[in-house]
Parts: C-alpha cells; structure tokens; sequence
C-alpha cells in the first residue's frame, strides 16, 4: 500500500515561495525619487534584468507601475517576452529599477513617449557593458537623445540558500537549451519578427560562452588532478 505523505497540496513550493517573497519585499524598498512610496507602487519607470554572471538581459519601461509589470514578467503572468520564450525568468537573479516620478504624473496616454529615451538610454549602457553587446529584446528600442538617470534601485531576488542550485552552470546550460529550442519552434511554426531571430543568436552565443566555460573549467580540474587522481563516472543518471 502507497505511503501518502502529509503534504499540503495548495502550498507552492518553498523555492517558489521564498523567491517571491524576495521579489515582494524588493518592491517594498522605499523609493528614493519619492520615499514616500515604495518602489513597487511607481507609477513610471525603466527596469533591467541581470543574469547570474551580472550580465544584463533585458531592459523594459512601465507606464503603469513596477509591481504590475515586474510581477507579469518574474511570477508567471501573462507577459509577451515569457510567451514567446523571449525571456526566462528562472535565469533573472537580479534587478534594477530607475523610477521617474515627473513622467509618473503625467497622463498615462503621454507616459510612454516620455519614457522612450530613457529606455533607451539604459539600453545603451546595458549593451556598453554586456560581454555580447546585445540583450534579449525581441523589439527594437527606439533611438533618442541619452537622458541623464537617477540612481537605481537594486535588488536581488534569489535567496542565498537557492543561488547554489540555481547558478548552477550545467542547470543553467539545460535550462537555456531548453529555452533556445522552444524559441526556433515558436520561429519555425510562424512568421515573426527579425527581431526575434536577432534573440536566438544572442541566446545561442550565450550558450557556446556557457557550455565552452564549463568544459574548460572541467577539463583544467582533470589536468590539475593529474591521470591518478582522474575517477571515471558510471553511465546513466546513477
């Protein structure tokens, strides 16, 4: 007879739990444009997602407040880039945020033309500072003139005691495979945009640079052991 454990079935996960709790108190953070209101309830802003190498992978603005357009994106809402297999949210580990009150009061039809070249001037950094010189964007940030930005706010949403496993190089190569491949299937089933084929070379160079680090890495520590210290693995999982 099956031992049935005593499992509350309507608990998600504690991995999930606890990395919801971090994106919940990061949107607490007061915000420093205007302290009197948390961060996750500025109305306007830029946002930008780092992977678990603190290279940058995605940059967005909202018009309509970071709790809503964070929480689509990292919580498993309806978001576009996570439809499209754009982005994924299990490799986010950190974020930053640049709220603009001055364009959060603004009517909200006016908002996002106001926004646009401050997106794009995160961009450009995100881009000056990324090992590729390119994030994951399916859409083109539209061009204008660089605007000077406030401080972010910065946050990290994996607990210490996940990052480990979460960082983990050969989780993280499976995961991005997986990612990769959903992303040519959704190209090959549908006419899309060169932007999205743009983010399947990003994706695949991201990768090459991931799997060819852990090989020689791998490879370093068989020739630092030497032939003795060299201990074949059994085939199969175990």
């Amino acid at each position: 007879m099956p031992h049935h454990l005593d499992l509350d079935t309507t608990e998600l996960p504690r991995e999930v739990q606890a990395i919801r709790k971090a994106i919940t108190d990061a949107l607490r953070v007061p915000d420093p444009q205007r302290p009197r209101q948390t961060i996750g309830q500025a109305k306007a802003g830029i946002y930008a997602f780092y992977d678990y190498d603190g290279e940058p992978i995605y940059v967005g603005q909202t018009a309509e407040g970071f709790g809503v357009r964070l929480g689509r994106h990292l919580t498993g809402q309806r978001s576009d880039a996570v439809a499209k297999y754009v982005l994924d949210p299990f490799e986010v580990h950190a974020i930053s945020v640049w709220s603009l009150p001055h364009i959060g009061d603004m009517p909200a039809r006016e908002r996002k033309a106001a926004l646009d070249p401050y997106e794009y001037t995160v961009y450009q950094h995100l881009v000056t500072h990324s090992a590729y010189g390119a994030v994951l964007n399916e859409g083109d940030i539209p061009p204008g003139p660089l605007q000077e930005l406030p401080d972010p706010v910065e946050c990290v949403i994996i607990p210490d005691d996940i990052f480990p496993d979460r960082s983990h190089p050969d989780v993280r190569i499976a995961r991005r495979a997986q990612t990769i491949s959903l992303l040519a299937k959704n190209i090959s089933e549908r006419k899309v945009s060169a932007g999205l084929r743009r983010t399947l070379v990003t994706q695949t160079e991201r990768l090459h640079a991931l799997a060819e680090g852990r090989f020689f890495a791998l490879s370093a520590a068989v020739e630092d052991e030497g032939p003795e210290g060299v201990v074949e693995e059994p085939e199969g999982l175990f």
